[in-house]
C-alpha cells in the first residue's frame, strides 16, 4: 500500500504539469471574467485634451483676481463640442463638464459664483487660480500606459477601462474544457426513478457549477454505472478535454473501476492517495493527450478537492498570477481536538467578533456525506497534520468559500 502523498506535494505536482492553455480574441464586452493573454496598453489619452472639471465659465485666471469682475461671454461649450476660437482678456466662454478648455482659457468659475446677465457674466465669488477645475490632458492615463496586464482576471471595472481606453478587442486564455464524469450504480439524476438502494447524484451538478464560476467550460457527459464497457464508452466521449473529471471509483473497493477500466484505455496514474481528510482517494495523471483527476465519491469530498486541487489547475492553465486558493485566519468559536496524520479540512461559518475580527464556528458533525453543511459553510478550517488541540479563541487558518472567478 502506496504511502499518503502529503496536500501540498500533491497540488505542487497537479499545478506543475498543468500546459498553459491557447489565447483567443474576444470582444471586450464579453471581457468579464476572462483571464488577460497578453498587456493591454492605452491606445490614447484620457481626457485626451485639457477639458472642464464642472458645469461654469471658461476664464482666463488673470481675469478674475479682483472681484467682482464682469467679462464678456463669447461662446458657448457644452459637452462633445469646443469653442473654436481664442479667448482673450476680458472674455468668458459658457462651458459644461467634459468639455474642451477653450484656447487661452487656463481656468473654471463655476456657476454658482456667477450672475449672467444676457452677454456678459459678473463673477462675484470664489477663487479661480490657474487649473482650477481644469482636467489637463492625460489625467487618467496617458497613450503607451500599461493598465492591465497579462493573468489579470478582467473585472467590471475593468471591462470599461479597457473601453475608455479605446481597445475593441482583447486576447485572452481559452477556457480550459473539462468533462465531468459521475461513476456508481447508485446514483441517478435529480427527477429520475429512484430505486430502493439508490441516491440522487448531487456530484456532477456541483463540480460543473463550480468549474463555470472558477471560469473553465464544463461537459457533464453522464453517468457510468459499474460495468466496465459503459465506463470505457462514457469516458472516450471526453476526447478533445483539456482534463477528465471523474467523481467516485477512486477508492480501492471491488466496484471501484477507474483506475482499471481506464488504465487499459491510456490513463496513466501519478498517484492516488492523498494525506487529507475529507478526500484521501484522490487521482491525478495522464489520460490519453489530456490530464485526469479522480476525485471521490462523496460529495463534501469531492468538492473540497475542488477547491484545493482543480481551482488551482484551472487556473495555472488560464495563466493566472494567483492560482492557490486565498487562505487567511480566525479565531475558533469552541475547542478541536488535536489532529492525526491527515490534513483535515472543517466546515464552518463565519462572524465578526465585536472587535471586528473574523471568528470561525466548525460545524459539530463533519460527515463527508452531509452536503448540506458544505453549502452551509464560509469557510475550511486548515488542521495540518499533528496539530495540537485547539481551545476557543485559538487563531486557527482558514480556506475562504465563493472565491470564484467572477467578479465585479
Amino acid at each position: 500500500m502506496p504511502d499518503l502523498l502529503p496536500v501540498a506535494d500533491a497540488q505542487r505536482r497537479i499545478i506543475e504539469a498543468m500546459p498553459l492553455v491557447a489565447a483567443e480574441q474576444i470582444p471586450v464586452a464579453d471581457g468579464l471574467g476572462r483571464v488577460l493573454a497578453e498587456n493591454l496598453v492605452a491606445r490614447r489619452n484620457q481626457p485626451p485634451m485639457p477639458v472642464s472639471a464642472m458645469d461654469g465659465y471658461a476664464v482666463r485666471a488673470a481675469d478674475v483676481t479682483d472681484l467682482p469682475a464682469d467679462l464678456d461671454v463669447v461662446g458657448y461649450a457644452p459637452a462633445g463640442h469646443a469653442f473654436d476660437g481664442r479667448l482673450e482678456a476680458g472674455q468668458a466662454v459658457r462651458i459644461f463638464t467634459g468639455a474642451p478648455l477653450p484656447d487661452g482659457a487656463d481656468a473654471i468659475v463655476i456657476q454658482e459664483n456667477t450672475q449672467a446677465t444676457g452677454r456678459s457674466v459678473r463673477v462675484v465669488a470664489g477663487e479661480a487660480p490657474p487649473g482650477r477645475y481644469v482636467r489637463p490632458a492625460g489625467l487618467d492615463f496617458s497613450a503607451g500606459d500599461v493598465l492591465l496586464k497579462a493573468g489579470h482576471v478582467l473585472t467590471a471595472r475593468d471591462v470599461g477601462l479597457a473601453a475608455a481606453m479605446n481597445i475593441p478587442w482583447l486576447m485572452v486564455r481559452r477556457r480550459p474544457r473539462i468533462s465531468v464524469l459521475a461513476t456508481g450504480d447508485e446514483i441517478v439524476m435529480p427527477g429520475d426513478p429512484v430505486g430502493p438502494n439508490q441516491i440522487v447524484s448531487s456530484n456532477a451538478l456541483a463540480l460543473c457549477a463550480f468549474i463555470t464560476a472558477q471560469g473553465a467550460e464544463a461537459m457533464d457527459i453522464g453517468i457510468a454505472a459499474d460495468e466496465a464497457g459503459e465506463l470505457r464508452t462514457l469516458a472516450d466521449s471526453a476526447r478533445g478535454s483539456d482534463i477528465l473529471l471523474t467523481t467516485g471509483g477512486a477508492s480501492v473497493g471491488d466496484h471501484d473501476l477507474v483506475q482499471s477500466v481506464l488504465g487499459d484505455i491510456g490513463l496513466a496514474v501519478d498517484f492516488w492517495r492523498i494525506a487529507m481528510r475529507p478526500g484521501k482517494p484522490l487521482m491525478f495523471g495522464t489520460f490519453r493527450d489530456s490530464y485526469m483527476i479522480g476525485l471521490p465519491g462523496n460529495p463534501v469530498s469531492s468538492l473540497v478537492c475542488a477547491v484545493i486541487f482543480l481551482a488551482p489547475a484551472i487556473r495555472k492553465m488560464m495563466g493566472m498570477v494567483d492560482i492557490l486558493p486565498r487562505t487567511g485566519s480566525a479565531r475558533l468559536d469552541r475547542a478541536l481536538p488535536a489532529n492525526d496524520e491527515r490534513e483535515d479540512y472543517l466546515r464552518g461559518t463565519l462572524e465578526r467578533s465585536d472587535e471586528g475580527e473574523f471568528v470561525v464556528k466548525p460545524f459539530s458533525k463533519q460527515d463527508s456525506s452531509m452536503f448540506a453543511t458544505m453549502a452551509h459553510a464560509d469557510a475550511l478550517i486548515v488542521r495540518p497534520p499533528f496539530a495540537p488541540p485547539a481551545s476557543p479563541g485559538d487563531l486557527v487558518e482558514i480556506i475562504r468559500l465563493g472565491d470564484s472567478i467572477v467578479c465585479t
